[in-house]
């Protein structure tokens, strides 16, 4: 008997700071985290397939959370 595995995707939401700053390295590779701004992280959350949160409760401490968690793994592991 064959078992199959159905895995779902991990939803995001403005709590999900870090892995929400995780899926944008990912996908923003050539990007230089100095140069990004609060205003495009925003823009860059909300194109996230994974994300089902309200655009209307992110805020700067949010928004800067998520670019912190971005800029510490880049310092820690270097930009990949």
């Amino acid at each position: 008997m064959v078992c199959e595995r159905k895995y779902t995707s991990m939803t995001l939401n403005w709590e999900s700071t870090y892995a929400i700053a995780m899926e944008l390295r990912r996908q923003h590779r050539e990007v230089d985290i100095a140069e990004v701004s609060l205003q495009q992280i925003y823009n860059w959350t909300l194109e996230l397939p994974e994300f089902e949160d309200d655009p209307a409760l992110a805020n700067d401490d949010i928004l800067y959370a998520i670019y912190q968690d971005w800029f510490e793994e880049n310092t820690h592991y270097g930009r990949k």
